[in-house]
């Protein structure tokens, strides 16, 4: 499903106040992280604090049929890495393979404002949890009006 969705709620905490919004992702099944980015702001601030994360992920078809995941993991930036050039560039090459992939990154704050600074980054994937709902395929549930 990771590997299929590409927008997820990130949640980060910082002196015990949570925080969440939306990311645009990729989800890399080879080093198991999750790739995205942002312009300096809160998140990037509170995630420097305190790296522990949270990403949420879904995936609805209808009211009874949607799966649900819940990615626990360190937030890291790239450019402290040793092949952080290779990294990014591969990163950048498969957000960008999605249309809108700088959204919601780089947009606009409600003040109107824009940060100049992006940061990549990843989230190394410590656990992972989800739940899945599915239609029962009985004849009665074909019957019953949405």
């Amino acid at each position: 499903m990771l590997q299929r969705t590409h927008v997820g709620r990130l949640a980060c905490a910082r002196h015990a106040q949570p925080y969440i919004v939306p990311i645009s992702f990729y989800f890399d099944g080879d080093d198991t992280c999750l790739y995205s980015f942002s312009t300096v702001g809160q998140k990037i601030h509170w995630m420097r604090d305190n790296p522990k994360v949270c990403v949420e992920v879904d995936e609805v078809v209808d009211r009874f049929t949607w799966t649900s995941v819940v990615v626990s993991g360190l937030y890291e930036e790239l450019q402290g890495l040793s092949d952080a050039a290779r990294i990014k560039s591969r990163a950048l090459k498969h957000l960008q393979e999605r249309s809108e992939w700088w959204l919601p990154g780089t947009a606009k704050l409600a003040s109107g404002s824009e940060h100049s600074v992006a940061v990549m980054y990843r989230i190394q994937i410590v656990t992972m949890s989800g739940r899945r709902a599915a239609r029962p395929s009985s004849p009665e549930y074909a019957q019953r009006p949405e």
